[in-house]
């Protein structure tokens, strides 16, 4: 495996690798891998005859009290399970590399980035989309995967590919659980003991609601049952229990087409975020 972290470097590989005329994969991280990211390089190597995974810590989709000094770095290891792994490239550029003195651009997509996550963190996905947008040219893949567990985010990245003629394909993996059903990810590692078993409860107030709502029972009874369970087993503040359409996600107060139900609170210091389909009978 290379790791690289100098652009020309990086586009003399991705020239020789795509030479051979095979599709290249990519599977963007912020690094802190888990079995959640490495589920999304087994299926990047499904989908490409190259797999390439980069790693940056994208300063811009983090709000001024937010935890981007904090959060889980892990190079060495990451890098290990990664090469184990049969990656072709680690990219992994500083932040002057992704946004040298007098970057200037900001891309934004209107709609989907604006409720759910969108409102509770300002900014966030305009810096989710400027950085997969480097990403996209830096690399030029065919195939980008995702994780559904990030659903709005993933939104976000097909309607920016759609709206913008990216020949790349966009492809989402359903959310990789813990044995117990929590979703993994990285800032899990923030969680004590009695935290991560009461983390459980998202999961389940969400299975909860689902269940209600696909027998028929009242969507908005639904949401406020699951909020207050939450509240309930410590979290605070919830940011949101939604159900929203599946595509637009814009939100639903009566189950009549394909929906999700996705929710976000902080428990402690940890803010967790999960989401499941939901479907009409």
């Amino acid at each position: 495996m290379q790791t690289l972290s100098d652009l020309p470097a990086l586009r003399a590989a991705i020239a020789a690798l795509k030479s051979d005329g095979k599709p290249l994969a990519l599977v963007p991280t912020m690094g802190a891998l888990h079995d959640g990211h490495m589920a999304l390089v087994e299926e990047a190597r499904r989908h490409g005859r190259h797999v390439v995974v980069s790693i940056f810590v994208n300063p811009k989709q983090f709000g001024p009290n937010e935890d981007l000094a904090a959060y889980p770095r892990r190079e060495a290891k990451d890098a290990q399970m990664l090469s184990a792994a049969g990656v072709d490239i680690l990219w992994a550029p500083t932040v002057d590399v992704m946004y040298p003195a007098g970057f200037a651009t900001n891309i934004s997509v209107s709609g989907v980035s604006e409720g759910l996550d969108g409102a509770a963190r300002p900014g966030h996905f305009d810096g989710v989309a400027t950085v997969v947008t480097k990403l996209f040219n830096q690399v030029r893949p065919d195939v980008a995967i995702f994780g559904e567990k990030d659903y709005q985010q993933l939104a976000v990245i097909r309607q920016m590919v759609a709206d913008l003629d990216l020949d790349i394909e966009i492809i989402g993996l359903p959310t990789q659980r813990a044995q117990d059903g929590l979703a993994l990810s990285s800032r899990n590692a923030y969680l004590n003991d009695e935290e991560r078993k009461a983390a459980l409860a998202l999961p389940r107030a969400l299975g909860e609601a689902k269940r209600q709502m696909e027998k028929g029972g009242s969507v908005e009874e639904a949401l406020t049952r699951a909020g207050a369970t939450l509240i309930a087993q410590g979290f605070d503040p919830v940011d949101y229990v939604m159900l929203c359409d599946a595509v637009t996600l814009e939100p639903m107060h009566v189950l009549d087409r394909p929906a999700r139900l996705l929710g976000a609170a902080k428990l402690g210091r940890t803010r967790l975020i999960d989401n499941i389909a939901v479907d009409p009978a």
